[in-house]
């Protein structure tokens, strides 16, 4: 069997989302408009919970830190994407390519963790309230944390390792509107079977297999303590306290799951953006809106940090 020409890439392509110039100023001012109030929003969510000591709990603790990373992973991926929209710059550098994916990796797999961590904290509230403080100590919490920082940046790490064995040799087109592994691997002239089983057991055991079998175990407990509940307004007090990060948790294992059941080399033909789009982009921004709009005391102490700013003034 002849050999193809392995040549040393130095950068790759993105097609993007579309070739329209006028679709494509349509999905800038769109995307640019999300991106404002994804950093507005989780700015907004760290500095309340920050200044107001009331919030400065468990469950706060982390929506803080799961802000940051709403923050952070809009930050990898929006900007370049409204380059690429605004000036047809399609070129990436090898290098920022790898930066930028293994930087969604980590951010990834760290935010399955830590939405796992939120929901085993919703459970202790709800099923254990008497020994929560207890249980949910500062040191456990950061622990926790750590933890998820860890697995992300080991996840990250393989990930690396695994890229780092491709050769590129038609073509540097990838079909996507940023550097996933996916699209990457189905570019590549490298027998990617091996490296895509090593990546795929890796990120489905401990991304999907742990933290979503983690979110899972804690519902049913928190499910099972609900329905024990007699009074409605405890039922409703006691939903009220995790409904919010249900639907984060939904919204988002539920695109990811739908994108990646898909094998790599469809996005030779680019399908899946929109998914992409939406767990990329657009779910960064409703996470922030979720979490202030359905939770009455980030509603008040929202109101409470905008009346001591008053109150100086006032005074003045």
């Amino acid at each position: 069997m002849g050999r193809r020409n392995i040549t040393q890439v130095s950068d790759f392509i993105l097609m993007g989302l579309t070739d329209s110039e006028e679709i494509r100023l349509a999905l800038f001012t769109l995307f640019l408009l999300i991106y404002l109030i994804t950093v507005l929003g989780s700015v907004g969510m760290i500095l309340i919970i920050y200044l107001d000591s009331r919030l400065h709990t468990p469950m706060y603790f982390f929506l803080s830190h799961f802000s940051f990373l709403d923050l952070s992973y809009s930050s990898v991926i929006t900007p370049k994407t409204l380059d690429n929209l605004l000036t047809s710059n399609k070129y990436v550098s090898y290098l920022n390519c790898f930066i930028q994916m293994n930087c969604f990796v980590f951010l990834a797999v760290t935010q399955c963790f830590l939405l796992s961590s939120m929901a085993y904290d919703s459970c202790e509230a709800i099923c254990s309230p008497l020994c929560y403080l207890v249980v949910m100590s500062t040191r456990h919490c950061c622990s926790l944390l750590f933890g998820s920082y860890l697995i992300g940046f080991m996840d990250s790490f393989v990930n690396m390792l695994c890229m780092s064995r491709l050769h590129f040799c038609d073509s540097n087109v990838i079909y996507h509107f940023f550097c996933e592994a996916p699209p990457v691997l189905a570019l590549s002239c490298t027998d990617t079977h091996d490296i895509e089983m090593i990546i795929s057991i890796f990120c489905w055991l401990q991304s999907t297999g742990i933290s979503y079998h983690g979110v899972c175990v804690s519902y049913v407990a928190i499910l099972s303590t609900i329905l024990k509940i007699t009074s409605t307004s405890g039922k409703r007090k006691a939903f009220s306290t995790c409904a919010s990060h249900l639907l984060a948790v939904t919204i988002f294992y539920g695109t990811a799951i739908f994108t990646y059941i898909k094998p790599s080399k469809s996005y030779y033909l680019g399908k899946d953006h929109m998914a992409s789009v939406f767990y990329t982009i657009v779910i960064h921004m409703l996470n922030p809106l979720i979490y202030s709009l359905q939770n009455k005391e980030v509603k008040n102490a929202l109101r409470r940090v905008m009346q001591k700013r008053k109150g100086p003034k006032q005074l003045k």
